[in-house]
């Protein structure tokens, strides 16, 4: 039969071809099909055969094609048959699909939309059918039945589209169908369901579907709905990533684990692979990809941020024309994320509003973690970001060698924030991929040789932790180091120290990079710069304490521990201490040369020698001899001579320049350091030893003795440095005797430190002490006379002091808390110079101040941290003693002295320790303040860091309160003003909630309300207190609000006929301290509030932008912003009354008024903010709330008619002193054009005030069109820019004299916003 069909084919006419397809049933023609299909034989011509015999232009004939279609296509699915059969059937069917009518058309297409609906579908081969099937029917004009009713073509398909989108899709052929569509010419309504229908069977999917059911939908999505794609993608991962951090972080019990780990983060790494890979080929996804971000960064970041989406971004920065934008979103997302943060964490009222959200920061260290799973396309990105971030915010200048943040201190912590994050990223991507470890070092390197002039101490400390993470993994790199030690010379002294320090645990690792760092030092130790030669000096030290020499004692002051890598290292330690040995005699002989050098380089050695010694103690004998023989050329042996030092010889002239050549007091003071140290820790393991060693330690203890008691004899003159002397810095001799001077000095405080450790109390040495005190007193008046009378204060500055900080916190807990009954009588020698206890106490102010500017102090063990931390806790503790026990009103009322008494100087002492304690070391609180409770001896009961703060609070509330309740002419304000800091940075360790912080606030708010001393600094440090503690428990809009009426009662009103009633909430107000101290704090407090209520009305922008697409939604979707219009109105309506009080205020012109114009103009910018954020509402199907119509009421009638006439105010008051000035300086004819000038910069903030008020109104009227609400009846519309020129008034203006004509001029020029018709009244 089958043959008969294929010859009658042949013939030309299809007539009987036809006749005899019309003899055979419809079934059999199907098992013919069907048999010849399987068996693989000629089915194409077969089918061809059937297709001519069949034309669609019969009815019947279309309907038996129907049947053969259907037949075909079950075949397809039934799998039986061949490869290459099923594709020739498939093309056969695609090419005759166009020639259907339409109703069989629909007919065909609605077979298969009910074959995926109900999952007949075997294989889904036969779906390559369907976008012909689809684009056919689309091609059909007329009306086709459809349902129930009659539909075109178009419709038609579109119908159908969507019945097949909303039935169920089995999974196994999602793929495919997607697949399908992208063959399909869709609308873009037709897009956006398909994309929904393929985005919720995600979840319903396996993990390793996604990758090519991603692949296709972004090929789809070239038709449209790029975003939806994006975000669905997105979300899903997002959601992905929670449930699976849940899993990791949740019950134990649960064996099962949805996804491996492994596994989802490859399948992440394809799908990203595939976005970037389509981004490419089509820019446009890219751009909404963009947009997603943008959008991410304004409003709530959503589902849009999140680790997969910066992933992805970090990937799309591989493509060159998204790469600088994509940084810069990022750079921006991360800045603004930190800001968000600082800002609610300083503001109750923003914490109860809005939740606590995930940082950017945390999300991009979790995609540095998760790229371990050979993401290589997201780690360049990371390199990068990490760069830029530390590049951008990490600290801008330098100053006298010190850091200087360049930002103002409230942007400094986000900046910190952000740099400390890229030095993260960049660490830990180091340490996870090899690949990338060698890129990372170069440009670190790079940027600390290339970057001289700029702190690039981030970078250091980068260094630094990834050399300490594994020194083993650098050597491979190692050449990349020794090429930078060959800029050592060239760069700062700071860099180099760092930077030395940093390499130091390579130095034990690999020779060579030891070496060549040896060959540069001794190079920089002979070259012409300064600089280079203290470097090789940092360096040389450095190398000394490093490297053992074998027998040293183990240091447990050891400051810089090395990585656990090191372990490998030391497998030949005797061998490694033996060489040790050898190199270290050979660098102490390099630095024996040094001691000929310039001051500077000596002094740096000095400095250094302690800490070989502490830390390499078989030195001991070198470093001493070399010493002892450094004092000896500067010594006089002779017992008699005095003085007992050549201080001749320490100074150098050179033509007319006059330099100090030898540090003598440094010298001393390292030699009595080394020999404490030497006594304490080498002698007492030496007793059997030979004896002859010990020779030089005799030596220099007899020196100093004898120095010690030649220096009590000698009298200045003996120096040469009487009264009489000369102290000028304009003449040699002058400058010589300074020099001469702080050596003597320094020498004195050295002995004095010498005699007391040596002391063991006795009476004698504490009179020595005495006796060098007196000379150092003696010979620092005689300075500060000569410089007060020079008025230079060059001589003035006070050089750092030698003593070092264990001795001051030994000094002050002998003076001040020693009972002990045998040391009574030598200490009451000391105890009886009350100048002398005031010396110890200000040298412990002085080191606190020079750990607060430098984080380090000078002398032994200042760098250490822990050793800087003991002895500071222990100062504290004496200074809180004294404070305490001995009040400043009682040692003042015994004797009258010059300058502070010693409890206010112990008081400045404990301020400054407090703020030093919270900036250095913020996680030893705790254990500082259990410090200074002394009653505390280890107890069992943990008491927290808020009780014990507290505790600490109660004693200096109470001293507050003595103050406040003396006497006025007893008041010390000083005294006031320095409780009031310490109790502000006490209260920062209260705990927000607890009852501790609640009585603080309540406490502060009662000595506002009660107190009115008129002392304005005092005033003002207390309402910054009051402030900064309220701000944490609630908005302080009504606070402002009832110190601004206490304002408005004290200075009167701008209408000078109106009696204002005085409110007097707050006897802190008072007339001395309302304008300006009071006035300019409220106002700045002011400006925080309304950045709080900007920073709300674009958070909620971005939610409404983001809710703009579902429109049915919409009026659900806003209603959780409730809470958040409600309180933005309450804020604005309160603060509104602020304003409205100060406008009226007669405030004095300068500052409080440019301030308040400046407030009143940000005011009216955030009310249309507000007003613009609820038009944007208005185009959803919300109206406006009606306390939003009672706010904008208020704002006309309580503020915008009072701004103008506190503009009127101003002007007259400006025109007035103009006049002024004219008349009393008529001879001095410059007089004019200053006093116009500074008139014309005080005003210019009215237009600017004007043009805001105006943009409000304009967006009213806008609003209330929209809204159909009519806002504007309240406000009456300003007419105040009268332009017209007025000639009666002109002709008057110009017969004024030349004076008047001037001011005339100005008040003109300020018509512009008020009627000057009016105006000329008033005059």
């Amino acid at each position: 039969m089958d043959q008969k069909i294929l010859s009658l084919a042949a013939e030309r006419t299809a007539d009987r071809l036809q006749k005899f397809l019309q003899t055979l049933k419809e079934d059999d023609l199907a098992n013919l099909l069907q048999n010849q299909a399987v068996k693989g034989k000629a089915a194409g011509a077969l089918l061809r055969a059937i297709f001519k015999g069949f034309p669609c232009s019969e009815e019947a004939g279309a309907l038996r094609r129907l049947k053969i279609y259907s037949c075909c296509v079950q075949l397809l699915e039934s799998g039986d048959l061949q490869k290459e059969v099923a594709s020739e059937i498939i093309g056969l069917l695609m090419l005759e699909v166009h020639n259907f009518p339409g109703a069989l058309l629909v007919e065909l297409a609605s077979e298969f939309v009910d074959a995926v609906k109900q999952g007949n579908l075997t294989n889904g081969k036969s779906l390559e059918l369907l976008p012909i099937i689809f684009t056919s029917l689309a091609t059909k004009k007329e009306n086709l039945a459809y349902g129930k009713g009659e539909l075109s073509g178009e419709e038609c398909k579109k119908q159908l589209i969507n019945t097949l989108c909303s039935g169920r899709w089995d999974h196994q052929y999602v793929i495919q169908l997607t697949s399908m569509f992208k063959d399909v010419p869709l609308t873009a309504e037709e897009v956006e369901i398909v994309v929904e229908k393929v985005l919720t069977m995600f979840s319903k999917l396996n993990l390793q579907e996604i990758p090519p059911l991603v692949y296709q939908l972004l090929v789809l999505s070239s038709k449209g709905s790029r975003k939806k794609v994006l975000e669905g993608i997105i979300a899903f991962f997002n959601k992905l990533d929670m449930q699976h951090s849940e899993e990791q972080s949740g019950d134990e019990l649960l064996d099962f684990v949805t996804v491996p780990s492994g596994e989802l983060r490859h399948v992440e790494g394809t799908i990203i692979l595939h976005i970037v890979f389509a981004i490419k080929l089509d820019c446009e996804l890219g751009r909404e990809l963009l947009k997603l971000l943008k959008a991410g960064q304004q409003g709530d970041f959503g589902s849009n941020i999140c680790p997969f989406s910066i992933a992805l971004f970090l990937s799309v920065t591989r493509i060159q024309r998204f790469e600088e934008q994509v940084f810069d979103l990022l750079k921006s997302l991360v800045i603004k994320s930190f800001k968000d943060l600082q800002l609610l964490q300083g503001s109750k009222f923003l914490q109860d509003l809005v939740p606590h959200r995930c940082c950017v920061s945390t999300m991009i260290l979790e995609v540095v973690k998760n790229s371990v799973h050979s993401w290589d396309h997201v780690t360049q990105g990371l390199v990068e970001l990490g760069f830029i971030l530390m590049d951008s915010y990490g600290p801008k200048k330098i100053l006298d060698g010190k850091t200087i943040e360049a930002s103002s201190g409230l942007s400094r912590m986000p900046n910190q924030h952000a740099c400390k994050l890229g030095a993260n990223i960049l660490l830990e991507t180091f340490k996870i991929h090899e690949m990338i470890r060698q890129e990372i070092l170069e440009q670190v390197l790079n940027r600390v040789v290339t970057r001289g002039s700029s702190p690039i101490t981030h970078f250091i400390d980068l260094l630094s932790d990834i050399i300490m993470y594994s020194p083993l993994v650098l050597q491979s790199c190692s050449s990349k180091v020794t090429e930078t030690f060959d800029y050592l010379s060239f760069l700062p002294l700071q860099t180099v120290q760092g930077l030395m320090k940093a390499v130091q645990p390579l130095l034990k690792v690999s020779l060579s990079i030891r070496d060549s760092l040896i060959l540069v030092l001794r190079k920089a130790m002979f070259a012409r710069q300064l600089d280079a030669r203290k470097s090789a000096v940092a360096g040389f030290l450095l190398l000394l304490k490093n490297f053992k020499v074998l027998g040293s004692l183990s240091s447990s002051q050891c400051s810089q521990s090395i990585g656990i890598s090191q372990v490998h290292v030391d497998v030949h330690s005797r061998y490694n201490s033996v060489a040790n040995e050898t190199f270290c005699l050979e660098i102490m002989d390099s630095l024996r040369r040094c001691l000929g050098q310039q001051a500077d380089v000596r002094l740096m050695l000095y400095e250094g020698f302690y800490d070989v010694l502490r830390r390499n103690s078989q030195l001991a004998n070198s470093i001493m001899q070399t010493l002892l023989s450094q004092l000896k050329q500067f010594y006089e042996p002779e017992p008699d001579m005095l003085p007992p030092l050549k201080l001749e010889a320490c100074i150098l002239t050179q033509g007319d320049q006059i330099s100090l050549q030898e540090p003598l007091d440094c010298l001393l003071c390292c030699i009595q350091h080394c020999l404490a140290w030497y006594k304490s820790r080498v002698m007492p393991l030496q007793q059997k030893e030979e004896e002859e060693e010990e020779g030089f330690y005799q030596d220099l203890d007899d020196m100093l003795e004898s120095i010690t008691s030649r220096m009590i004899k000698s009298e200045l003159e003996d120096f040469e440095l009487d009264k009489s002397a000369d102290f000028s810095q304009s003449t040699g001799i002058g400058i010589k005797n300074n020099i001469c001077a702080f050596l003597v000095m320094g020498v004195c405080e050295v002995l004095i430190e010498y005699n007391f450790s040596v002391s063991n109390f006795s009476k004698n040495k504490f009179e020595d002490v005495l006796s060098l005190f007196m000379c150092y007193k003696e010979l620092s008046d005689i300075l500060n006379e000569k410089a007060g009378k020079g008025k230079t204060k060059m001589a003035n500055k006070t050089n750092d002091s030698f003593l070092s900080m264990k001795f001051v916190s030994d000094l002050l807990t002998a003076l001040f808390r020693d009972s002990t009954q045998s040391h009574e009588e030598s200490l009451s020698v000391l105890r009886s110079s009350n100048e002398f206890m005031r010396y110890a106490v200000s040298v412990a102010l002085q080191k606190v101040q020079q750990l607060k500017e430098m984080g380090h102090v000078s002398g032994p063990d200042g760098k250490n941290p822990e050793k800087v931390f003991q002895n500071l806790c222990d100062i504290t503790r004496v200074l809180l003693w004294r404070y305490t026990s001995i009040p400043t009103s009682v040692e003042e009322s015994g004797k009258k002295e010059k300058g502070k008494s010693i409890s206010l100087l112990c008081l400045e002492g404990l301020q400054k320790i407090f703020s030093v304690v919270q900036q250095f070391y913020q996680p030893k609180i705790h254990q500082f303040l259990r410090a200074l409770d002394a009653t505390d001896k280890e107890e069992e009961v943990e008491v927290s860091v808020t009780q014990r703060a507290a505790f600490q609070i109660r004693q200096f509330q109470r001293s507050l309160l003595n103050i406040l309740s003396s006497q006025e002419e007893d008041f010390n304000s000083k005294e006031a003003l320095l409780l009031v800091t310490v109790l502000s940075n006490l209260s920062k360790l209260l705990e927000p909630s607890s009852t501790q912080f609640v009585q603080m606030l309540s406490w502060t708010t009662k000595i506002c309300k009660e107190n009115s001393w008129e002392d304005a600094s005092f005033c003002k440090g207390l309402m910054n207190l009051l402030f900064s503690l309220h701000v944490l428990c609630k908005s302080p809009v009504t606070l402002l609000r009832d110190l601004s009426q206490d304002i408005h009662g004290h200075l009167g009103d701008i209408d000078q006929d109106v009696e204002v009633e005085k409110t007097n909430h707050f006897a802190v107000v008072n007339l001395r301290t309302a304008a300006p101290t009071v006035c300019l704090l409220l106002l700045s407090q002011a400006e925080k509030v309304l950045e709080e209520v900007d920073w709300l009305i674009t958070k909620l922008k971005g939610q409404v932008s983001q809710e703009i697409i579902p429109e049915e939604a919409s009026s659900q979707a806003t209603l959780p912003n409730h809470p958040i219009e409600k309180a933005i109105i309450i804020q604005l309506g309160t603060l509104l009354t602020f304003f409205h009080e100060l406008v009226q205020t007669a405030l004095p012109s300068g500052s409080c008024v440019d301030t308040l114009l400046k407030d009143l103009c940000k005011m009216y910018t955030i009310l249309t903010a507000l007003v613009r954020y609820y038009l944007q509402v208005c185009q959803h199907s919300r109206g406006i709330p009606k306390n939003m119509e009672k706010l904008v009421k208020l704002s006309g009638s309580h503020l915008t008619p009072l701004c103008y006439s506190f503009i009127s105010y101003i002007q007259n008051k400006k025109s007035k002193s103009l006049k002024h000035t004219g008349e009393k300086k008529k001879e001095k004819t410059a007089a004019g054009p200053t006093a116009m000038a500074r008139a014309l910069r005080e005003t210019k903030p009215i237009p600017n005030l004007i043009f805001a008020i105006e943009q409000y109104e304009k967006f009213l009227i806008h609003l209330s069109k929209r809204s159909k609400v009519n806002l504007m009846q309240h406000i009456k519309l300003s007419t105040s820019r009268d332009f017209k020129i007025k000639g009666n008034i002109l002709d008057m203006v110009l017969q004024e004299d030349e004076d008047e004509d001037e001011e005339g001029t100005a008040s003109e020029h300020e018509g512009q916003n008020k009627e000057p018709a009016k105006k000329k009244r008033k005059k």
